[in-house]
């Protein structure tokens, strides 16, 4: 099917970062400050309460060292706006930084032979897995010459210096208490369909949990699951089927390209009035279609911040200065009540920033 074209989300953005004054004067007044995070007192994991503070970023790194950051892919606008965090926390502590990124979640061997190589000349190691345990022996390896940080998704803490991350489990549980909410037990009972992810993925089965474990408490009802990777054309295919087979569905659920595909399938089938859409994380065309009233809601973990803080972990565990082994931004709902008030700076890349390899 042919689907119609999409306006510029780019420079609708632009715009908006323009409006809100969110240039580099104020990134960089943010990076001379602190940040608040959350921070939890037994690493990597999330069974404890996390605990607020204020933390300080490096100014300056003693050297210039070299860190290593892997991506499970740039296709959407999310791992882009970490690829930014990173970037610009890496220019502003004068530390070289070379990105990689696999491709995609089916990717892992070419995320582990990526790795290697990227490693082999570095200081320090960034990974955002696109496995949960299949980089496990290769980041031991490489962990006995350099530190590791583990950023955004989840994975095994063997070989793990540090990480900079949230729950995935509350940012699946906080998009579903949003659906409870709105239909708690007892109501008339809504169909939803649910798009995880892709399987093995370091953070898909721990949004999954927090997802059905909101809706225990909700009339909502799991009718169908579709299981994929994150690209928009994989999930264009995905919701299709679903429409094909199961056209009485009152909500779809899913990543962020799962909400942009969505808005373009039901628009072109005239069915945006009829069927509801939820992400469980936050890019530039959640923001966009929330802004548009086509998106309900979507939780932001404030990827650019993710970023900034897994450059800082990098450079204080090579220099020896690492205090928080686990840290990461509050998980924040948005929707139209708030999303006007929201710190885009946090939360989304500028629409003038381009995917960037290298930091020299």
């Amino acid at each position: 099917m042919k689907l119609p074209a999409r306006p510029d989300r780019f420079s609708f953005l632009a715009a908006v970062f323009l409006a809100l004054g969110c240039g580099q004067q104020a990134m960089a007044e943010d990076v001379a400050g602190t940040w608040k995070l959350n921070a939890w007192a037994e690493p990597f994991g999330y069974s404890r309460p996390a605990t607020t503070i204020d933390y300080q970023p490096v100014a300056k790194a003693a050297k210039a060292w070299r860190i290593c950051a892997s991506y499970p892919h740039l296709k959407d606008s999310y791992w882009v706006s970490v690829n930014y965090g990173m970037v610009e926390q890496a220019r502003s502590a004068g530390v070289r930084l070379t990105v990689v990124e696999a491709g995609g979640y089916p990717n892992l061997d070419r995320q582990i032979e990526q790795i290697r190589t990227c490693s082999a000349t570095a200081d320090a190691l960034i990974v955002g897995t696109v496995s949960y345990e299949g980089l496990t022996p290769t980041i031991k390896e490489i962990a006995r010459r350099i530190p590791v940080i583990a950023s955004v998704n989840d994975i095994d803490d063997a070989g793990i210096t540090a990480k900079s991350g949230v729950s995935w489990e509350e940012m699946g549980r906080s998009i579903g208490a949003y659906l409870a909410r709105l239909h708690p037990a007892g109501t008339m009972p809504v169909r939803v369909a649910w798009f995880p992810g892709p399987k093995g993925a370091g953070w898909v089965k721990f949004v999954e949990a927090g997802f059905r474990d909101a809706l225990k408490q909700s009339s909502a009802e799991i009718a169908a699951v579709k299981w994929g990777d994150t690209g928009v054309e994989i999930q264009l295919l995905l919701i299709e089927e679903l429409l094909e087979t199961q056209p009485n569905i009152d909500y779809i659920v899913g990543s962020a390209p799962t909400a942009d595909a969505a808005v373009s399938i039901l628009r072109a089938q005239g069915r945006a009035n009829q069927v509801r859409i939820l992400a469980d994380y936050f890019t530039h065309g959640t923001f966009r279609e929330i802004n548009r009233g086509k998106v309900v809601a979507a939780p932001t973990d404030s990827p650019p911040l993710q970023g900034r803080i897994a450059i800082d972990q990098a450079i204080r565990a090579i220099e020896g200065t690492l205090r928080y082994r686990h840290v990461g931004p509050p998980v924040e709902i948005v929707d139209r009540t708030n999303v006007q008030s929201l710190d885009l700076e946090r939360s989304l890349a500028p629409a003038w920033f381009k995917p960037t390899f290298q930091v020299q």
